[in-house]
């Protein structure tokens, strides 16, 4: 019997030269620290938060003219923020999940449809830092220079994302009843959230550390089964990083060929060098987009 595809599943590259991309804690008041995560071998590699990421899709969604779910306070003593709870109505409590616990617990968690990865880089923390200064207004009105640091890196990072196709657009309004919205809607949320993957910016730290987090090179599988099978296969090569390295990501292919009903290589040339096997950037996101269009199709 062969199963249909449930999932959609995309690892991808981005590349930034001079970035600080998210703020972590600080062991100084005068150094703004950078998320870290620390390898088995001690190296300190940065990383940009899955919830930064899931932000930036939020934000991005609301650019390309989606409602969002209101946020506002919640009706318990400890003010948890609540949003609309609404799948039917709101994109991102369908397609980002919710949870909020209320008395009697008459309102059921979403767990996410979409899962995000954080963005991990693929090369170690130099220790390099950007000097900055501010000033502080000192009693007699006279501003006080104030210096401070903020660390940054360069190079390339990497990240995932798996959408469970089969349970977008369906959900529990209650206990009881399941409720499934039409497949032309779930085809259209989907596309509009690769729309802004593709397009995928934050805010954070913008200001001075201007950078783009969109995808560069995709490794993409339509999946009959959940996994995110690239997640931890796409390495660059040491020497020139604009070299993807292909062998292991071909590999991951045949091992999951019983699973994957298509898969995909796409790059942006200039960024990363096009090699046998890979589309443009612009291909891959099409075909990506015929994926979810035929899935829907009824």
């Amino acid at each position: 019997m062969t199963r249909k595809a449930n999932s959609l599943t995309i690892t991808y590259l981005t590349k930034v030269t001079f970035a600080s991309l998210n703020g972590g804690d600080s062991d100084a008041d005068n150094i703004n620290a950078i998320k870290k995560v620390t390898f088995p071998d001690g190296s300190q590699v940065p990383y940009m938060s899955s919830q930064s990421i899931r932000y930036g899709i939020r934000k991005k969604l609301e650019e390309f003219g989606e409602t969002l779910s209101p946020i506002g306070a919640g009706e318990d003593k400890k003010g948890t923020a609540k949003g609309g709870l609404n799948p039917t109505n709101y994109i991102d409590d369908d397609l980002m999940g919710f949870m909020y616990a209320v008395s009697g617990g008459t309102i059921p968690p979403r767990a996410s449809p979409v899962r995000v990865d954080a963005l991990v880089a693929l090369s170690e923390y130099k220790d390099d830092l950007d000097f900055g200064t501010n000033f502080q207004k000192k009693e007699a009105g006279v501003g006080e220079a104030n210096i401070f640091e903020t660390e940054i890196h360069s190079g390339v990072y990497r990240g995932t994302i798996l959408i469970e196709l089969d349970r977008v657009g369906v959900f529990n309004e209650d206990k009881k009843e399941q409720k499934e919205i039409a497949n032309a809607e779930k085809a259209r949320r989907v596309l509009k959230f690769l729309e802004s993957f593709r397009m995928l910016w934050t805010p954070g730290r913008q200001t001075r550390f201007l950078s783009d987090i969109s995808p560069k090179f995709m490794a993409a599988a339509l999946m009959t089964s959940k996994n995110p099978i690239f997640l931890e296969a796409i390495d660059v090569d040491k020497k020139d990083q604009k070299v993807v390295k292909m062998d292991s990501l071909k590999n991951v292919v045949a091992d999951y060929q019983p699973y994957i009903q298509d898969h995909l290589f796409a790059v942006q040339e200039g960024i990363f060098q096009k090699q046998e096997g890979m589309v443009s950037l612009a291909e891959g996101f099409g075909t990506i987009e015929d994926w979810v269009k035929a899935y829907y199709k009824d």
